[in-house]
């Protein structure tokens, strides 16, 4: 966990516990932070400042009247994206935007990668890396994410070369069946 979201979450919470204080300085960093977001979306699709502001402050205000909705056991900053990343959507619907409207040269830089989903898909792939067994976990990591060898795995997670390779078959098969899971859900 980052720094930023350790303090962010901080705040929240005690926000939740009813710092009013604090609450106004999670509000007030979350804002400068969905200002430049909605700056960065908008601005290649020939929208200003004040559309940006705008979003700025219905988000604020969303996370205000849901703020009990937040589950303190997960990290903050991708449920704020997640709801920044509704609001946006919401208004490019209602003001009809389109990638028509944007000039060829810009369509690369409104279409680009967005963090927050990278961010996101982090978070479920360690949210369900945790739900596997101390070894396939070990092992994934060692090899799938981390890029060492099957002997550095086995050295670094105690067990045998040929343990290691079971555990990754094993993990990606009970991972994907827990996605399997997850999206039937």
């Amino acid at each position: 966990m980052t720094t930023h979201e350790i303090e962010l979450k901080a705040l929240m919470l005690a926000g939740l516990d009813g710092d009013a204080a604090s609450h106004r300085a999670l509000l007030d960093r979350l804002s400068r932070r969905l200002r430049a977001y909605f700056k960065g979306k908008l601005a290649g699709t020939g929208r200003g400042a004040s559309e940006a502001e705008d979003l700025v402050q219905e988000t604020v205000l969303a996370i205000h009247i849901k703020r009990h909705t937040y589950n303190p056991a997960e990290p903050l900053t991708p449920w704020v994206h997640a709801i920044a990343r509704y609001k946006l959507i919401d208004f490019l619907r209602r003001t009809r935007t389109s990638m028509a409207d944007v000039p060829i040269d810009e369509a690369d830089a409104v279409m680009a990668q967005d963090d927050n989903v990278i961010a996101e898909s982090t978070y479920d792939v360690r949210r369900l890396m945790e739900r596997l067994p101390k070894n396939m976990r070990c092992a994934i990591e060692a090899v799938k994410l981390d890029g060492q060898s099957i002997a550095e795995a086995a050295q670094r997670c105690g067990i045998s070369e040929s343990g290691v390779k079971v555990s990754i078959h094993r993990g990606l098969k009970a991972l994907a069946a827990s996605i399997a899971r997850e999206t039937k859900a």
